[in-house]
């Protein structure tokens, strides 16, 4: 009997860890159709955004399925700055890691977008910026 209840902690974290995976492999796959047909799309644990057909939106996981957040015309930026997360109005340093936020103006209309990884919200400014100019 006591043999069993050592067991017994082990088992449950295996059923957790299970039912963690099979949570985790459905966003990914409610991700890939959210997704489909995009230029650009990311996910990560801040949200997942995407450029399709020329609109920018971001969204949120919440309760099983991906709640759009914000939309923006990337035809009409005009301006894209990396922002520090809490620190209100911060730009970021060249050498900050970690989340962060992308601020995206234009035409009267400010969105920001939050990341899990600094390198990566970069790499999406340049490509961002090389779609909107490509589209003016």
């Amino acid at each position: 009997m006591i043999h069993g209840l050592l067991w017994l902690p082990l088992l449950i974290a295996f059923v957790l860890l299970t039912a963690l995976g099979w949570l985790e492999r459905r966003r990914q796959n409610l991700f890939l159709n959210w997704a489909k047909g995009s230029e650009l799309s990311k996910l990560d644990g801040a949200g997942a955004a995407r450029l399709k057909d020329g609109i920018f939106s971001w969204s949120s996981f919440e309760a099983g399925s991906f709640k759009e957040k914000d939309t923006f015309e990337i035809s009409k930026l005009e301006l894209l700055e990396l922002m520090a997360l809490t620190s209100g109005e911060a730009p970021l340093t060249n050498e900050s890691q970690g989340r962060c936020r992308l601020r995206l103006i234009g035409c009267g209309k400010e969105m920001d977008v939050p990341f899990s990884d600094a390198e990566q919200a970069r790499e999406w400014m340049s490509q961002l910026m090389g779609r909107a100019r490509c589209d003016l």
